[in-house]
């Protein structure tokens, strides 16, 4: 994958082969700038590869629209970011509930509600992000991303913004949450501990993998 920039060509991946099965947990580990951020957004399809195929759940995402790769996200992927990317006008139920209203879905504020009662805000579903503490607000996001059942969920430093005891339950439910719906798990992490958790752990240095 290369962006251009003012002193020329960067290439953020190179030479990248990785491939991962049906509900196996990845930890992602490297330095700043070595490339992980970048191959989360190009497995999510919200950067374009700009060599190679990229496929997930047996997909090839480098050759759909940009309405068919949003539709097939919303389907078959959940992403958690470092930043919550709430939307601070609408309630905890509203956000979560979106992506399910995106997708047609006739249960949407049902499921929803659910989803944030097994990540523990069931009381707080009426509560606007300005009124959830950091810790809540990444529950939300994750109830967001696990709403729909994904396949996989890729998270990017998801305890980046929160403190040790905090960021350290939210692992915990993620983890939890993946196993119980058999989701595949992505995990960016700088954090050598968090990525142990994970079933298989892979470096990025420089734009490469190695294992």
């Amino acid at each position: 994958m290369t962006y251009s920039s003012a002193s020329g060509t960067v290439d953020a991946l190179k030479d990248i082969g990785f491939t991962m099965n049906a509900g196996e947990s990845v930890g992602v580990i490297g330095p700043s700038g070595s490339g992980k951020s970048s191959l989360m957004m190009v497995l999510a399809g919200l950067e374009r590869a700009t060599s190679g195929h990229v496929h997930v759940a047996g997909q090839e995402i480098g050759t759909m629209s940009e309405d068919e790769l949003a539709r097939f996200r919303g389907r078959t992927m959940g992403i958690v970011f470092q930043d919550f990317h709430l939307i601070e006008t609408m309630t905890a139920l509203e956000n979560v509930a979106l992506p399910l209203d995106f997708a047609g879905r006739k249960d949407a504020e049902e499921a929803a509600r659910a989803m944030l009662g097994e990540v523990g805000l069931g009381k707080r579903a009426t509560h606007y992000p300005g009124q959830l503490s950091g810790g809540e607000q990444q529950r939300v996001a994750l109830a967001r991303a696990l709403a729909p059942r994904p396949r996989l969920v890729l998270a990017d430093e998801p305890t980046g913004n929160l403190d040790q005891e905090t960021g350290a339950a939210v692992i915990d439910l993620i983890f939890r949450q993946c196993s119980a719906h058999g989701s595949g798990l992505v995990l960016i992490t700088h954090d050598l501990t968090l990525a142990a958790r994970c079933g298989r752990q892979v470096t990025m240095r420089d734009g490469k993998l190695s294992r």
